[in-house]
């Protein structure tokens, strides 16, 4: 064995030792893995989601009229066409998040090449990180962000405002920006009075508050239930679980649970029916 021979098993440690020393080589996420996945900043690792907890389009009663808006969009946007970001607004409860899902999963049916992207409120800072492994993807993205909204001297909006719209570079055109939230326009009410009051030129303090939910192109607004559509979501949902109890007493029933949660809603709904399920000792499949 010559001199070579003996020193190639020491430089191999060696580089071996140097490379694990060296800054880690980030890796392209494989989205062949699953349709979802949720995107951690701390990694910056997309997560497969193996089974997404959804609502069959079907069970989400009373928002007939907002659903066929948000899935004309998406579909649009599965088979390659021009779409909409959107902001699903409102009442507590009324399905917004379960519409973004079903959404989806009706678009994904007809484009395999649909994925789901799941942020986190606390993660919107990285979002051009995000949106920079996902524009170099051949695959259209949906990034949805559930109960968006932004408190006093939180200024990570406007990074997300650039983002969606402003920004030089703007939204990769394979990327379309779903998000949630209590609040019309993202921030508190309290928030925006008080820019309007203490600032020199009200109107621009209000207007720089306000200015990010224009990037949205459909404001999509989920209202408190009515009796009726309350009824219907119940219904639906006993229907599909097959729980033995008469249209009377269900009815009875229902309404006086949504009165002791002072609410009518479709959360409020499907809390009810998993409790009757548990009177009635029938096993609830997942949906």
């Amino acid at each position: 064995m010559n001199d070579a021979d003996k020193l190639k098993p020491l430089l191999e440690r060696i580089a071996n030792a140097l490379e694990r020393l060296g800054p880690l080589r980030e890796r392209a996420p494989d989205f062949e893995a699953a349709e979802a996945f949720v995107w951690h900043a701390e990694g910056a690792c997309f997560e497969p989601v193996p089974e997404v907890n959804r609502v069959p389009l079907g069970l989400l009663k009373g928002i007939d009229h907002t659903a066929g808006i948000l899935l004309d969009n998406t579909r649009r946007f599965a088979d390659g066409l021009p779409a909409n970001n959107a902001l699903l607004w409102g009442a507590r409860g009324m399905g917004k998040s379960s519409l973004v899902k079903a959404a989806h999963a009706d678009a994904q049916s007809r484009s395999r090449k649909l994925k789901l992207i799941e942020i986190h409120r606390e993660d919107i800072a990285s979002l051009p990180k995000c949106l920079g492994y996902l524009k170099a993807a051949p695959y259209r993205f949906i990034v949805f962000c559930d109960d968006l909204s932004f408190d006093h001297d939180d200024a990570s909006y406007k990074s997300l405002k650039a983002v969606l719209e402003g920004g030089i570079e703007g939204r990769p055109k394979n990327v379309l920006f779903y998000a949630t939230s209590n609040r019309r326009h993202l921030m508190p009410r309290d928030m925006i009075d008080n820019e309007r009051a203490t600032a020199i030129n009200p109107g621009e303090a209000t207007e720089e508050k306000v200015s990010l939910s224009d990037r949205f192109g459909l404001w999509l607004g989920f209202h408190n239930a009515s009796q009726d559509d309350y009824l219907a979501m119940v219904r639906a949902y006993v229907a599909h679980f097959k729980l033995k109890i008469s249209d009377k007493d269900l009815e009875r029933d229902a309404l006086e649970w949504a009165t002791t949660r002072g609410a009518r809603s479709g959360r409020v709904a499907w809390q009810y029916v998993q409790d009757l399920a548990g009177r009635l000792k029938t096993p609830m499949d997942k949906i």
